[in-house]
Parts: C-alpha cells; sequence; structure tokens
C-alpha cells in the first residue's frame, strides 16, 4: 500500500489538477495556457499520466486511497474516482480490451485491496465519493463477473443492506451499485439464487414504511435495470404479483422522481413481460390514467410511454402473425382493443395541452407531442376502430375560437391516417380537407396539419389531393407562406411534401407544373423576409425551393429552372458585400451562402440531367465557379461543405472542361483534405475528388502526386475522424480508374496501407452495432479501392497487381466467413474478385483453385433475392470459368 505522506502528495497532484480547473474556467474563458493556473493544471496531469504510464497498479491503488479517505476534499476524491473509472472502461473496443488485460495482470492481492477500498467507500456520507465509488464497482464487475471472478460481491452488497442499523445512505450508495452492476453484466452472468437475493433486496429498498426517500429512488432505479435478471421470478405468479404489486405502489408514492422512476419500471415490464400482464391491466390502466389527466409532466409522459410501448408490442405481434410466416405467433391479448373506448379519450385530452411556443425548438418534447404520437400508435394497432372516436373530436374542436381545440383537431386528424383502412378513410379525408384548409389560416396551425394535407396512408394508391382540390390547396398554401413566419414555416413543410408526392408523375407532365413560377416566387420572398430567422422560415424556405426543383418535370420546368439560375446566383454574389462586423453577421452571412450553394447545387443536378439542358449549364459555368472561390475566399466551414457538393455537381455537369477551374480550385482542394478539426469538410472534398476524377480522367494526373500524398497521410494520421477513411479508399479506385497505367507510382505505398486496414477489420469486435457500420463501410471501400486499381490496370501493366492477388483473395474469405456483413460488402467483395480473375487473367489460376471457397461463396450470392448482387455474381462466376478452361 502506499505510505500516508506519499498518499499526500499524490492527493496535492489531484487538487492541484482540479483547482486550476476550476479556476481557468471561471477567470480563463480564453484557456491562456501561459497563465499560472494553467500551467499548474498542465504539471499535475502530465504527473498523474507519468504515474499511470510507469506504474499502473500503483496509481490505481493510489487512487483507490484518495477516493476512501473520508479526510479529503470531496472534489479530488470524485476526480479519483473518475480517473480509475477511466482506467478501467473506454468506448473504443480495442482500448478497452487493452485495459481489461492490464486489470487481469494486476497482482490478485494488489486487486482485492483496491475493491475493498471501493466497498469501503459506498459507506462514505460524501455523495460524491459513494456515487463514484458505486460507478467504479461496476466496471470493476463488468470485467471479472464473467470471468467467474469476485464472487463474493453480491454478497457483501446485500449485506449492508439487512445488517442492522446499516445507515440509509449505505443503502442508498448500494442499491446504485446494485443498479450499475446489473446494467453492466448480462443477465448470464448471475446464478439464479443471486438474481432472487438481489431482487429481494431492491424491493425491500422500495418499501414505504421502512425507507427514506432516497433510499427508495435508488431502489426503483435499481430495479429497472435488475428487470432484464427477473425472467425466472416473472414466470412464477406469487413473485411476480409481489414485484408488481411494489411497483405499482411506489408509482403512487408522495415524490414526483420516484413515481416517475417507478413509470419507467412498468415501460421496461410491458416490453419484456407483456405475455404475463393480463391480470394487472385494470390496475395498470388506473394508474396510467390518473397520472396522464393530473400528475406532472415527467410522470405523465412515462405514464403515456407504457401505453405506446404496449402499441409497439401488439404491432410487432401481428406483423408476426402474418399467414407467409408459417410460426406460432407470439400471444397477443388485444391490451389497446380491450382499453380503447377510455384510451383514446385520454389521448384526445392530451392534445390539448401544448405549451404556446413548442414548435420553436425541435428538442421539445411534451405531453402533447407524446399523447398525438402515442394516438398514432393506436391507431396502427386497431385501424378502423379508431376513427368513430376521434372524429366527432376533430369535428368539435375544428370550429372552437381557443387555437388550442383547433391545434388539437388538426394533430387528431393527423396522427390516425396511418392504420384505419382506404374505405374508412377516404370519406373522412374529404370531409376533414375541407377543415383544414380552412384551419390553415389560422396563426398556431402546427406542423401535422399541413402534413394531414399531403400525407398518403403508405402503399394504398389513395391521395387525398384530386385535380379537382389541388388549385384551392396551393391556393390556401401560398397565401400561408405569408403569414407569421410560425405559419409560413409549416406551410413551406405542406408545399415540401406536396413537391414530393408528384416526384414521380410520370415523364410527360406533372400537375404541379403550372404552379412552379407561383410557387418558387412565393419561396424566394419567405427567404428574403428580415422576420425571416425567426421560426428557421429562411432555411425551409430554400430547402423547400430545393425539393420543388428536385422533383418538378424537367421536360415542363426547364425554362423556369432555367430563369431561376441568374436569380440565384445574383443573391450569391450580394452576400459577398453583406456588411460583417460580429460574429452573428459571419454566422448569417455563412448560412445564407450555406443555403444559396444547396439551391445551386441542385439546379445543376437537375439541369445536367439531360443533354438538352446541359449547355444552360455549360454557359453560366464560369460565373458559377467564381462565385464558388469567392464563397472559399469568406472561410466558414459549414460553406465550404454545401459549396464543395455543388462543385462535385458542376464537375460531372461539365465533364472535361472542368479542368479549367482546378489550378485555382485546387487549393480549396488541399484545404479541405487538410481540415481535420472540420472532418465532414474533408470527408466531402474527399467525395469531391472522385467526381472530379470521374469528370476528368487522365487530365486530373498533374495534380495526383499531391493529391494522393495527402490522402496517404490522413489515412495514416491519428488525429483524423475515422469516418472519412473509407471514402479515402473508395478514392483510389476513383482516381485509378481515371489515369489507368500512371497508377502504378502509387501501387506500393496505396496497397500496403489498404492491407493493414484489411487486417484491422479482421480484428474488430463486430458484436459492437457502431463498429459493426464502421467495419462495414472500411470493408467494402476497400473492395472498391482493389476493383479500382484493377479496371485502371486493365489495358496496360495488369502484372503490377499480381503480388496483391493472395491477399485480396484472403480478405474476401475472410469477409465471406462473417454472417453479419451487410449486402453492398458482399456485392463489393464479389465485384473484386470478378476484376481480379478479369484483370490479372492467367497468372491467378492456381490462386482460384486453392481458394475452395469461392465456389460456395458465388452459390450463396446467387441465392440472394438481391437483383444486383446475383448480376455481379454471376459475371464474376464467367469470369473464374473463364480463367479456369483457359489452356
Amino acid at each position: 500500500g502506499l505510505s500516508p505522506c506519499s498518499s499526500a502528495a499524490f492527493g496535492a497532484i489531484l487538487v492541484a489538477s482540479i483547482c486550476s480547473e476550476r479556476d481557468a474556467g471561471v477567470n480563463n474563458g480564453d484557456g491562456d495556457h501561459s497563465s499560472p493556473d494553467a500551467r499548474v493544471r498542465t504539471e499535475a496531469e502530465g504527473s498523474l499520466r507519468q504515474f499511470q504510464e510507469q506504474n499502473l497498479p500503483q496509481y490505481l491503488l493510489s487512487l483507490s486511497f484518495e477516493l476512501a479517505n473520508n479526510d479529503k476534499p470531496s472534489e479530488s476524491r470524485r476526480l479519483a474516482g473518475i480517473l480509475l473509472k477511466n482506467s478501467l472502461d473506454a468506448k473504443e473496443s480495442a482500448r478497452k480490451d487493452v485495459m481489461v488485460k492490464q486489470w487481469f495482470a494486476i497482482d490478485v492481492a494488489l486487486k482485492s485491496q483496491i475493491k475493498e477500498l471501493l466497498l469501503r467507500t459506498l459507506g462514505s456520507s460524501a455523495p460524491e465519493a459513494s456515487h463514484t465509488s458505486a460507478q467504479v464497482i461496476a466496471k470493476v464487475a463488468s470485467i471479472e463477473i464473467p470471468q467467474k471472478q469476485w464472487p463474493e460481491l453480491v454478497g457483501s452488497l446485500l449485506t449492508n443492506m439487512t445488517q442492522q442499523g446499516s445507515p440509509a445512505h449505505l443503502k442508498q450508495s448500494t442499491l446504485e451499485t446494485l443498479g450499475y452492476v446489473c446494467e453492466e453484466i448480462s443477465h448470464h452472468d448471475l446464478a439464479q439464487d443471486e438474481v432472487n437475493s438481489v431482487l429481494t433486496a431492491v424491493v425491500q429498498g422500495m418499501n414505504q414504511t421502512e425507507n427514506t426517500a432516497e433510499v427508495r429512488l435508488a431502489a426503483t432505479k435499481a430495479l429497472l435495470n435488475a428487470l432484464d435478471f427477473s425472467q425466472t421470478n416473472f414466470e412464477n405468479e406469487m413473485e411476480r404479483t409481489y414485484i408488481m404489486k411494489m411497483v405499482c405502489e411506489t408509482a403512487c408514492s408522495k415524490e414526483a422522481g420516484i413515481r416517475q422512476a417507478a413509470f419507467e419500471c412498468l415501460v421496461s415490464i410491458a416490453s419484456t413481460y407483456y405475455e404475463v400482464l393480463e391480470q394487472y391491466m385494470e390496475t395498470l390502466f388506473q394508474l396510467t390514467s390518473n397520472a396522464v389527466k393530473g400528475d406532472e409532466e415527467s410522470v405523465a409522459l412515462q405514464a403515456v410511454e407504457f401505453w405506446s410501448t404496449i402499441c409497439d408490442e401488439e404491432i410487432d405481434r401481428q406483423e408476426y402473425d402474418s399467414p407467409d410466416t408459417g410460426d406460432s405467433s407470439p400471444p397477443h391479448s388485444s391490451f389497446i382493443e380491450k382499453a380503447l373506448p377510455h384510451l383514446a379519450p385520454m389521448l384526445l385530452e392530451t392534445l390539448e395541452k401544448q405549451e404556446e411556443d413548442q414548435d420553436h425548438d425541435d428538442d421539445v418534447w411534451n405531453i402533447s407531442m407524446a399523447g398525438g404520437t402515442c394516438l398514432g400508435l393506436v391507431a396502427r394497432t386497431v385501424g378502423d376502430g379508431i376513427v368513430p372516436l376521434v372524429m366527432p373530436f376533430v369535428e368539435t374542436n375544428i370550429r372552437k375560437p381557443n387555437w388550442r381545440s383547433r391545434e388539437a383537431a388538426t394533430y387528431a386528424f393527423g396522427s390516425i391516417l396511418e392504420g384505419p383502412t382506404i374505405d374508412k378513410l377516404a370519406p373522412m379525408v374529404a370531409a376533414g380537407l375541407e377543415f383544414l384548409l380552412t384551419a390553415t389560416k389560422d396563426e398556431k396551425q402546427p406542423r401535422q396539419g399541413h402534413n394531414c394535407l399531403d400525407s398518403e396512408p403508405p402503399d394504398s394508391g389513395f391521395s387525398v389531393i384530386s385535380p379537382e382540390n389541388l388549385p384551392r390547396i396551393v391556393s390556401v398554401l401560398l397565401e400561408s407562406v405569408k403569414d407569421v413566419p410560425n405559419v409560413a414555416e409549416k406551410a413551406c413543410g405542406a408545399i415540401y411534401n406536396l413537391a414530393q408526392g408528384y416526384e414521380d408523375s410520370g415523364a410527360s407532365s406533372s400537375l404541379l407544373s403550372p404552379y412552379l413560377t407561383e410557387i418558387i416566387k412565393h419561396l424566394l420572398a419567405a427567404a428574403e423576409r428580415t422576420d425571416g430567422a425567426e421560426s428557421k422560415l429562411r432555411t425551409a424556405a430554400y430547402e423547400t425551393l430545393n425539393e420543388v426543383v428536385r422533383c418538378s418535370n424537367l421536360s415542363e420546368a426547364s425554362n423556369i429552372i432555367g430563369q431561376l439560375l441568374p436569380v440565384i446566383m445574383s443573391k450569391l454574389g450580394q452576400t459577398m458585400d453583406l456588411q460583417v462586423v460580429s460574429t452573428e453577421d459571419r454566422e448569417k452571412q455563412a448560412e445564407l451562402q450555406a443555403s444559396l450553394c444547396g439551391v445551386l447545387q441542385v439546379i445543376i443536378q437537375k439541369l445536367s440531367d439531360k443533354e438538352e439542358t446541359k449547355p444552360i449549364i455549360m454557359q453560366n459555368a464560369d460565373q458559377i465557379m467564381l462565385l464558388f472561390l469567392r464563397v472559399f475566399g469568406c472561410h466558414s466551414s459549414s460553406v465550404h461543405e454545401e459549396a464543395m457538393l455543388a462543385i462535385g455537381a458542376l464537375a460531372y455537369a461539365t465533364g472535361a472542361e472542368f479542368v479549367k477551374y482546378m489550378p485555382e480550385l485546387f487549393k480549396y482542394l488541399q484545404m479541405g483534405l487538410q481540415n481535420f478539426g472540420e472532418y465532414q469538410v474533408c470527408s466531402i472534398t474527399v467525395g469531391v475528388i472522385g467526381d472530379i476524377c470521374r469528370a476528368l480522367d487522365e487530365k486530373i494526373l498533374p495534380f495526383c502526386d499531391q493529391i494522393m500524398a495527402l490522402l496517404l497521410q490522413n489515412l495514416q494520421s491519428d488525429a483524423l475522424h475515422r469516418s472519412v477513411k473509407p471514402p479515402i479508399f473508395s478514392s483510389f479506385g476513383d482516381i485509378a480508374l481515371a489515369v489507368g497505367s500512371n497508377f502504378e507510382r502509387y501501387v506500393g505505398p496505396a496497397l500496403q496501407i489498404m492491407q493493414g486496414a484489411a487486417q484491422v477489420c479482421a480484428q474488430m469486435d463486430t458484436l459492437d452495432e457502431e463498429l459493426m457500420d464502421y467495419a462495414n463501410q472500411l470493408r467494402r471501400s476497400i473492395f472498391e479501392a482493389y476493383s479500382g486499381i484493377l479496371q485502371g490496370f486493365k489495358d496496360a501493366k495488369s502484372e503490377l497487381m499480381m503480388p496483391y492477388a493472395q491477399h485480396l483473395l484472403q480478405f474476401v474469405e475472410l469477409v465471406s466467413k462473417d454472417s453479419l456483413r451487410d449486402e453492398s460488402v458482399t456485392k463489393a467483395a464479389v465485384a473484386a474478385m470478378g476484376d481480379l480473375a478479369d484483370v490479372v487473367g492467367e497468372k491467378t489460376k492456381p490462386l482460384f483453385n486453392n481458394f475452395t471457397f469461392c465456389g460456395e461463396f458465388l452459390n450463396e450470392c446467387l441465392e440472394s433475392e438481391d437483383e444486383d448482387l446475383k448480376v455481379t455474381a454471376r459475371w464474376t462466376q464467367g469470369m473464374i470459368a473463364r480463367l479456369m478452361l483457359s489452356s
């Protein structure tokens, strides 16, 4: 152990690191590293890091002593606990694996001492110390319990709960620990008798007569995490009823926080133990109903969530019920249908509890939104049964002078459009449309109301809008675009949806074409409004304009879009002359430029779609490019992204002509590739380089050395966000296709990094969902790089790829064994195999003979339901067959 004197020195370092950090936060917002405080902090952090690297076991033990020492300031104890926790756990699985190995390597006696100190800290009356200790114990448990180590942990925690005279703060921190442990480990890791003991302790902790409010809250939260472990207990009626009784009693506690935690438990029980709820449903309806009608919002929200969860369960079971599967379906108790006569009125009541300005903030979630969402789920669960319960509410409230009633009516109407059958909906929608067109004028009109105008029940072929009522709808919406910002923004949303509805209206004609000029005029006017920043109107107007252009019928709209182009160019030009004095001015300018670059991108893409309209872009290309280069001069990252995307579209439109812009543009491409801080800019720049390669082919060659050098540097850098790396590999393929055999000089370094990345893929923990997605992107991009490079060498120097052929097939084999790969990875792997056989040919014959997995893998792909994959697999099969038959 540490002697008290070295412990004091260690404590002083910790205190220095946090006190100076606190002072720096107060006095020193500019982060001045030359200040004495910042220097002290940096030195203290350096000392801690050095101690950790040189002697990890002693470092962890010192932190445990600091955390357990009641004479130390609570802040330094808390920091010691956080550092301890961070030495045991990390978000990235590779780093976490290292930490776990380091922990297992520590001497058993020393680990026991650390664990003893942690358990002792749970009894501390300083909440910062006991709370942090609870988290650290759970991290140690997550490492040791799955390996059947620390078997005495649960027992010693339970002793804290059962010992005569255990103080309330010890019970509270013990229950917190039990909750965290249950969150960290899997239900397979505890024996049933341990689960029973944990549940008994937790449920006793919820007892109102014996415990303080803090203990009961900790117990209820711990139960939420322990529910996953309670399968066996919920199968036993006596035990289940006892748990349900305690949760229901706790849901009636005096304290709102405890009531909320109890309802969170009920939400979890609804999804985990739906099958056994029948006998409790009457009580649960009473409880949730009282909460929704009269409790604090945080509690009421959980009570509504309970019913949304029951809906989710029943919707899943109905889908499972479909006769195609032939499986025996899980039991379905029709709770929603049985509760419907009381449940629907309860939810409709919540719709009138809106907050004054609720829709100004996208992050707000309140009782009226929760009620509307739940009502939508109820409609999907019961179908036609919802209509007679909701329509009288809509008809009564839509006419009331009070905006809350009208808004509730339109929200209710919009919520139930998905679920009932067309026969039931058609008359309701016809009647409802009149109400809504009248109601759209109202200042407090909800977004949902506008959506009703244009939402179509999925796959039904039935539309709310007909050629007869379209003129009236457009005129009401355009009138609303001139209304107060709040309403105008929602009218933009409705036009956006309306445009989408006509996107695939056939090549010859779109019903919306006659209104395009008027719609564009109104949207541009809305974007110009001086009150446009309110309620995000300006952004909404530009986004809607983009959608209107994107979905328009080009043969009817090319003139209109051609006329819009100079208008947008001129507006973008004017933004350069805006007076920029403050940060706010700069942000405004950047936002406006980003919106206008976005519109230009859509116009360029639209007009370059057809040979007849492409000349419009060619005539304006020089001027457009000049504008983009001036935008880069304003140095704002949000604009940088939008301008880059628009440049990609321009490169596609102008083809080989684009080369004349490269000398001027190239420095901005370099800046983009080096912009690690705003890695989205870097990622988009990589994508644009691909677009430019496709446009320029060999004309990209003069810039290739610098581009490849930067891309290779980026791949080797730990500072670059990992999400940018897959696009870089894909861009190798684009460059190789563009420059053909000239790619020779880059083959060595590019392939070396690709092989390294393939090795990283092999070691990834693909059970982690986020990592799995990343692994799939990385693998797909490596295969795309192989394909591009191989095809680039098709006409000359294909032998350069022979040294890498074996590695490529090993990588394909590895990926073929992973059942969790997605279709796009499979397709890219199969294509790369085919390219290898096609390009390198004869010399790869022995390799394909040795890799016996190829035939099996291709057969599996040929049985896929994905048509593209089948086509690729057939082509690859043909290439390999041709190779095998060659003499």
